[in-house]
């Protein structure tokens, strides 16, 4: 038996719902990268970003492979990227219209 779409859907966005993975996803944008570099620019414990990574690989957002020495991590597809780049136009809308409810709040207390 197969899992309805929107099931699907909401098991992706479950995965992308950490902010150490979002960040993950986000250095990944500018391509593969190991994971020492990851850990360097995110700033958690090794174990907390292998954790995390590994349910990235899981669901299939992110690939690994091994370049000698090290573990690099790469976006499993362009559209990941587009995705977040989808995220931030819709929280700059959201941002931006809460930003002029404010104005107006302010405007119109006095």
């Amino acid at each position: 038996m197969s899992v309805p779409l929107y099931q699907a859907k909401a098991e992706m966005f479950r995965t992308l719902g950490h902010p150490v993975r979002i960040r993950v996803l986000e250095l990944l944008q500018d391509g593969p990268r190991p994971v020492r570099d990851l850990l360097a620019e995110i700033e958690v414990e090794a174990s907390n970003l292998s954790q995390q990574l590994a349910v990235l690989r899981r669901a299939g957002i992110v690939t690994s492979y091994r370049d000698g020495p090290l573990v690099m991590y790469a976006l499993s597809t362009p559209d990941v990227a587009d995705l977040l780049a989808a995220g931030r136009r819709i929280l700059k809308s959201l941002l931006t219209d809460r930003d002029g409810l404010l104005v107006e709040l302010r405007t119109h207390s006095e």
